[in-house]
């Protein structure tokens, strides 16, 4: 089940002005250039960015993610029509599906907290990608404890949405239990006073743990990169199916 910010209506219609600045695609887009690719899965593809953009440069795209909300929105977007669109988890994939690039954008690997479910993923993105294919994707290093600013006064931030209104949002951590971190988001519409809240629990998994976890899988890890846009922050992980 996706989180409520993914699937609420209200939260799900101001996730991209929120975040509007998504440069951080366009290296994956390169990743995709540098290996050739001509087909890619995004697996956790939310509101939909970043399969119209490959759509757009002519890829032959398929977008996963188990919150409809979210697929509404991205159906909408210019080059949504080039995309497949599947809702669901991994399971939902089809059994012929076959690409050369499977990645997982936006922090999503973090989200698949159980050991079960975060192996059914590599296992599927295994089976998806043709010999040879690659996996790319980014998770937070934890050393760096990305955490500590997820408080009221770090993650606050006010915006004049049109369609919404005024917006103010921030998140809190409520726990911290070994690799895992769990937190309260929170966002107050001004127009009418609601207050919308979710849940959300990631994985911090180390550098050596994700390593592993890959190679368990059936690939071979030939890179780990700085993401980008938070450098020092972030892995990228560049694995290649066996």
């Amino acid at each position: 089940m996706a989180d409520a910010i993914f699937e609420n209506p209200r939260l799900v219609a101001i996730y991209d002005p929120l975040d509007p600045d998504r440069s951080d695609l366009a290296a994956y887009a390169g990743i995709a250039v540098e290996f050739g690719a001509r087909s890619v899965l995004d697996i956790g593809c939310g509101t939909g960015t970043f399969c119209c953009v490959l759509a757009c440069l002519g890829y032959s795209v398929t977008g996963l993610d188990p919150a409809l909300a979210s697929l509404e929105i991205a159906r909408s977007k210019p080059y949504a029509d080039r995309v497949t669109w599947v809702h669901g988890d991994v399971s939902a994939l089809p059994a012929s599906l076959e690409v050369d690039l499977v990645t997982m954008t936006g922090n999503v690997a973090q989200v698949f907290t159980s050991d079960a479910e975060w192996a059914s993923v590599l296992s599927a993105a295994h089976g998806a990608l043709r010999p040879g294919g690659y996996l790319v994707f980014e998770t937070r290093d934890p050393a760096k404890q990305a955490w500590k600013s997820w408080n009221p006064r770090e993650s606050l931030i006010r915006a004049d949405i049109p369609g919404a209104g005024p917006v103010e949002t921030w998140n809190e951590v409520t726990a911290v239990d070994g690799e895992l971190v769990t937190f309260r988001g929170t966002t107050v519409f001004t127009s009418d006073g609601a207050v919308v809240t979710f849940d959300s629990t990631l994985r911090f998994r180390s550098r050596e743990a994700v390593a592993a976890s890959l190679s368990a899988a059936g690939f071979t890890v030939n890179d780990v990169r700085d993401a980008p846009d938070r450098p020092g922050r972030e892995f990228v992980f560049v694995a290649r199916r066996d």
